[in-house]
This record gives C-alpha cells, sequence and structure tokens, in this order.
C-alpha cells in the first residue's frame, strides 16, 4: 500500500479513537491504552502489518501516548488537589523496575501470547470495573515496605503488557487501601508518566520488522501523533466530568465491555 494512503487510512480511524480515549482516561482513571492497544492491533493488521511482532508496536505506541496525556491528566487533576506526591515519590522506583521487565518480556514473546496475555488482564480489569465496590478494602492506608515495593513492581510490569499507564491497577489498588476516588484517579495518572517514560524509552530498541511508515523500534509515530493530539483536547474533559458526575454506573458498563473485548481476542488468538 502507497506509503500516502496508510497515512491517510491511519488518519481516518485513530482521530476518533484517540478523543474517546482521552475522555476514557481522563473519567475513568483506567488509562486510554486499555482502548488503544486492540483498536491499534486492528488497525495494523487491516493495514496489512499483521507480524509475529504486531502486538509489541501496539504496546509501545500505546505507551507513547500515556507519556502526553498522563502528564496532561495529572496536572489537571493537580489543580484540584487529587494528586498524592508523597505516594508517587514512594512508588516511582519499583513501578520503572516493574515498567523495564515489562518491555524485555514483551520483546521476547510472540504478538500471539502477548495477545492471550493482555485478554486474561483485560478481563481481570473488566471483572473488577464490573463487580467491584467502593466500601471494599484490605487496609487502612497504602502498603509500604516490602508489600509497596512488590506491588509498585509487579504494576509497572502489568501495565506494560497491557499497554496502560498504571490507572487500571493503581485505581483499585488505592481504593482498596482507603485513598478517596478522585485522589486516586488523580495519583494514578502520575503513574502513567513514570510507567510510560522509561518504557517507550526502551520499546525505541525493539525492533519491528514489518511496521508503517514512521515506525522507530516499536513505535509508530503517525498512530502516536494522531491519538495525542486528540486526547490533548478530551482527557481534560474527563478529568472535569470525573468531579462532576458518579462514574460507576459507566465503569460497570465499561467493565462489561472489556470482558466482552477480551473473550473476542482470545476467540480470534484460538481461531474460533
Amino acid at each position: 500500500m502507497d506509503d500516502m494512503l496508510v497515512m491517510a487510512a491511519l488518519g481516518a480511524m485513530l482521530l476518533v479513537l484517540g478523543a474517546a480515549s482521552g475522555v476514557l482516561a481522563g473519567l475513568l482513571g483506567v488509562g486510554g491504552g486499555i482502548i488503544l492497544v486492540p483498536a491499534f492491533l486492528v488497525v495494523f493488521t487491516v493495514l496489512g502489518f499483521d507480524s509475529p511482532e504486531v502486538m509489541q508496536m501496539c504496546l509501545a505506541t500505546s505507551l507513547a501516548t500515556i507519556v502526553v496525556t498522563s502528564v496532561r491528566s495529572v496536572l489537571a487533576h493537580d489543580k484540584r488537589g487529587a494528586v498524592d506526591w508523597v505516594v508517587l515519590k514512594t512508588w516511582a522506583p519499583g513501578l520503572v523496575l516493574g515498567a523495564l521487565l515489562g518491555v524485555l518480556t514483551a520483546s521476547v514473546l510472540g504478538s500471539a501470547v502477548l495477545q492471550v496475555i493482555f485478554a486474561i488482564l483485560a478481563g481481570v480489569v473488566g471483572g473488577y470495573m464490573t463487580f467491584g465496590r467502593r466500601n471494599w478494602r484490605l487496609g487502612r492506608r497504602m502498603p509500604v515496605g516490602v508489600l509497596r515495593a512488590a506491588l509498585s513492581a509487579v504494576t509497572g510490569f502489568l501495565s506494560v503488557l497491557l499497554g496502560i499507564g498504571g490507572g487500571s491497577f493503581g485505581v483499585p489498588i488505592m481504593s482498596l487501601h482507603n485513598v478517596p476516588i478522585h485522589k486516586a484517579v488523580g495519583t494514578a495518572a502520575g503513574f502513567g508518566v513514570i510507567i510510560a517514560v522509561p518504557s517507550v524509552i526502551a520499546f525505541f530498541f525493539v525492533d519491528v520488522p514489518v511496521a508503517p511508515p514512521l515506525t522507530f523500534g516499536s513505535v509508530n509515530l503517525i498512530a502516536f501523533g494522531l491519538v495525542v493530539l486528540m486526547t490533548l483536547i478530551t482527557a481534560p474533559w474527563g478529568a472535569t466530568l470525573a468531579h462532576r458526575m458518579d462514574p460507576e454506573p459507566l465503569k460497570r458498563f465499561f467493565g462489561i465491555f472489556l470482558i466482552l473485548m477480551a473473550l473476542n481476542m482470545l476467540r480470534k488468538v484460538v481461531g474460533l
């Protein structure tokens, strides 16, 4: 396919997706990547770039968008005093270590295996969003010591394998440890910056042999640019909505959608 036609097709498909992911990232704290990764997979496959490494490109490009959108989201939430900077500082080392281990793992796994992992993790996230309750608690304060080190590393690791910024795991962890939901969402946006920056740098050194134009390592700059363009506009809208409404009904609906999407991805991987 001609390079110009490829870029036009990417643009037409991704502008709307970028807008939707920005709103959801700000509103639900789930990270737009949980939508972008399967969307990128469909787009790249339809355009003829289906290879054993296509999933690495989806994860890396999603994480690249999160670098920008998470910064914007953190700033929007911080204006409302909804970011716990102490949590970000103390969780950062584990998040970075886990993220780099995630890139290393993703770089050696085939696309089909990564799709199965994504589907399972997305199903777990969807299950929590659908059936989880605000009054569930594991503790009265955020973990410290060894437990904090373990949870932060696991959060970084799993977030990279999902191509997300950490909100899908960070928000539940904080909510289960008695952090108010708005502060959990705002602080989880900070997780996104901490996870995505080292991950994207590492993914620049993971080559994808069959890739669209303007792909560096595993990051496609066309998809990155278009999605960021829209999310810079729409992420603050989501953050504003999160402070004006109860997002729980929408969150449960989205959780069901994630479960169905995960099951469909598994179905395609096994060839049913």
